[in-house]
């Protein structure tokens, strides 16, 4: 493996670090953020601030005005874009919606791409992905799903109770996962004000980055037509995985970026705060937080860049996206946790963005599937092929 970037990746690299830091880190303190994620009109600011740079969407073909960055060409990027909370938002790369784009571009009909995945990848609509339920229905495990779709005519009629549904507040259409009558899954696309959709609440949640929030939704006699089916019947579990391996690794990237913003503003502190006679990084517990935190970064971007560049071998990176997920999500957690012990009592204040970064990060270990489940499906593997190097 190759780790030197082209010189067009290079470039991309750069003038995203220039952007994030010159036009997005300015706006952090902007009162039009909510606990519910950036205005639409804040978003939409964000969002023309990136298009006058070419920098929206750019993990899309260029058919649909994006790059058609690689995977290895995404983990630069959006390592970069991460830097601030607000940059993933502005290049509209964040969750759901970066997924929910690659799932539309692999699986989706010319027509369907034309009416929802084009108005999408400019940044002047928003979606979100309808699987999650719940208990008893699907949560870590998508088979428990209990949202019904029954045939009648040329339609579906979709019943059913959603929630954790990121985006959905304000977003244009939904990715609508239900069992058909034979028991097997199908995703359906529909634009959220039709008939039947309704957002019950929001949901306060920890984190508050996330354009629209995170809902309960609830889907009362919705008619689809047939011809909204994303991609064909029952293959919704197999669609689910081609739309979760890559996201589970844009999570990784994005928040990695974070991680390095927390590292930076606690080594800034620890290079100029004077304590007990010294520098606090000459004392050797601080100075070890820090050598651990680069540790961990460093680690964490390996995993990452050797899961996409397995994914643009063609690989299907399922195991390796697992790991990557649960490595990283524990790295990014100890280095932003380290972060705050560095900064002592600023570290759990707003006098830095680092309590912030804390309080986004910790979702990170449960969102696309919690450790231990990542942990049980590896163990499984092994149980059933032995040690696999």
């Amino acid at each position: 493996m190759d780790f030197s970037l082209s010189p067009e990746l290079l470039e991309l690299q750069q003038r995203t670090r220039a952007f994030i830091r010159d036009k997005i880190i300015p706006l952090e303190g902007d009162g039009r953020q909510t606990h519910h994620g950036p205005t639409e009109e804040f978003r939409r600011e964000l969002v023309a601030l990136a298009a006058a740079e070419g920098l929206v969407a750019p993990h899309v073909g260029a058919e649909y005005g994006g790059m058609g960055l690689s995977h290895v060409g995404k983990a630069v990027v959006f390592e970069e874009s991460g830097y601030s909370l607000l940059g993933p938002v502005a290049m509209h790369i964040f969750a759901p919606d970066e997924g929910n784009m690659h799932l539309l571009e692999a699986v989706a009909s010319t027509e369907q791409k034309d009416r929802w995945l084009r108005p999408l990848a400019s940044g002047a609509t928003r979606s979100c992905f309808c699987m999650t339920e719940p208990a008893p229905g699907a949560g870590s495990d998508p088979a428990a799903l209990k949202t019904t779709a029954v045939k009648d005519g040329n339609h579906y009629v979709i019943n059913g109770d959603k929630w954790f549904i990121t985006g959905a507040e304000g977003a244009a259409f939904a990715i609508i996962m239900a069992k058909d009558e034979d028991g097997h899954a199908t995703m359906f696309l529909a634009d959220m004000d039709t008939p039947g959709i309704e957002i019950v609440r929001q949901m306060d949640s920890l984190d508050q980055a996330f354009a629209g929030g995170h809902a309960v939704m609830r889907f009362n006699n919705v008619r689809v037509p047939a011809s909204d089916i994303l991609g064909e019947p029952g293959k919704g579990f197999r669609y689910a995985q081609v739309r979760l391996a890559p996201a589970r690794l844009t999570h990784c990237m994005r928040w990695l970026g974070a991680a390095k913003r927390a590292h930076q503003i606690a080594t800034d502190y620890a290079l100029r705060r004077e304590v007990f006679g010294s520098k606090l990084i000459g004392h050797e517990a601080v100075g070890f937080m820090l050598a651990d935190n680069e540790m961990d970064i460093r680690m964490s971007r390996l995993s990452i860049m050797h899961t996409a560049w397995l994914l643009d071998q063609g690989e299907r990176g399922g195991t390796e996206s697992s790991m990557s997920k649960v490595f990283v999500s524990e790295a990014v957690w100890r280095v932003v946790d380290r972060c705050v012990q560095v900064l002592g009592g600023q570290g759990v204040t707003g006098e830095t963005l680092v309590a912030r970064i804390f309080n986004e990060v910790r979702g990170f270990r449960i969102y696309d599937g919690p450790s231990e489940v990542h942990r049980w499906s590896l163990a499984q593997r092994i149980a059933r092929n032995g040690a696999n190097w």
